[in-house]
């Protein structure tokens, strides 16, 4: 391995990635910079500026200039931050949710069509290259062994399902359940139900499902509908797969959802789950749910006790 062969490499792959972006413009019509401030935002709901500034690695002047042009266009708004008055949290609109799924949807179809000039046979050898070159130039970690480093919470990202994660949701669920907490067939049965009616007929500005994504693969999910009562969201089938625990994916899948729900109009949140559900519980309970009502039942081949937890967003509103 010579510097020349990383140059000429760069050269190459830059070439690749320039006939990708500009060649079918896919971020128009913003900057490649822009594009990447809209992507981590739609991916990381409750970012702050400072945390923005250090995962994309851009002066502060040049940031606060992208932030006033999109404040401007009305696709962010800013206010406190959660954890420190001295930050400003940065949260997409609307209209700029609008904006990076349309970006995401383009880059999604660009790379998709890179693909199909692939040989089936040859996609798993280019995805082990690629992850070769990001275990040992990016992510490993730093010995050179080759050896791929612990995963971090910034390495996740949150996104709308693409097509097959919705079979992942019901496949997961079924497993983990089973594993964990002796759940029988009728669980798996609940979820498939309840996918299934979400993936038939959902209305998209109030009932929304987040994939949680690491190194290209789903580690969590999470479902917002509508529920029964009038002015109810319903938070369903919260998952984090046990290797990607510790990273903070509920607690970000689940502030996801509110800040959704309080955006989309809704006046609460309600849930109903298992007491045997620790941490999902402790999540919900920092965001300020409270317990309304527990009962004994027996259902997926286990005796447990069944939880309703409700959230008001009028009394939680900053």
């Amino acid at each position: 391995m010579t510097v020349q062969d990383i140059r000429s490499f760069n050269r190459f792959y830059t070439n690749v990635i320039g006939a990708l972006d500009y060649g079918r413009r896919l971020y128009a019509p913003y900057t490649l910079t822009e594009s990447r401030v809209l992507y981590e935002l739609a991916h990381a709901p409750r970012t702050d500026a400072a945390d923005l500034r250090a995962q994309l690695h851009l002066d502060a002047g040049y940031l606060t200039r992208i932030l006033n042009k999109f404040e401007e266009d009305g696709l962010v708004e800013r206010g406190p931050s959660d954890t420190d008055p001295r930050r400003r949290r940065i949260t997409l609109t609307a209209p700029g949710r609008e904006a990076a799924a349309l970006l995401d949807e383009r880059a999604r179809e660009t790379v998709g069509a890179m693909l199909d000039t692939v040989r089936a046979e040859d996609r798993p050898r280019l995805a082990e290259a690629m992850r070769t070159v990001r275990t040992i130039l990016g992510d490993g970690d730093g010995d050179g062994d080759g050896e791929r480093g612990a995963p971090r919470p910034e390495d996740v990202v949150l996104r709308e399902p693409a097509p097959g994660d919705l079979g992942w949701i019901v496949q997961r669920n079924a497993a983990l359940y089973a594993a964990e907490y002796g759940f029988d067939a009728d669980y798996e049965a609940l979820v498939a139900r309840i996918v299934a009616d979400y993936g038939e007929d959902h209305d998209p500005n109030l009932e929304r499902t987040w994939i949680a994504e690491l190194d290209g693969r789903p580690v969590g999910c999470v479902m917002c509908v509508r529920d029964d009562t009038p002015g109810a969201a319903r938070l369903r089938l919260l998952l984090v797969e046990p290797d990607a625990r510790g990273l903070g994916i509920g607690d970000r899948l689940v502030g996801a959802l509110v800040d959704f729900a309080r955006e989309a109009g809704y006046r609460e949140v309600v849930l109903w789950t298992n007491d045997i559900l620790g941490s999902a519980r402790r999540i919900y309970q920092r965001y300020g749910f409270v317990l309304v009502a527990e009962k004994p039942h027996h259902s997926f081949g286990q005796d447990l006790t069944g939880q309703d937890w409700r959230l008001d967003l009028h009394a939680t509103q900053e």
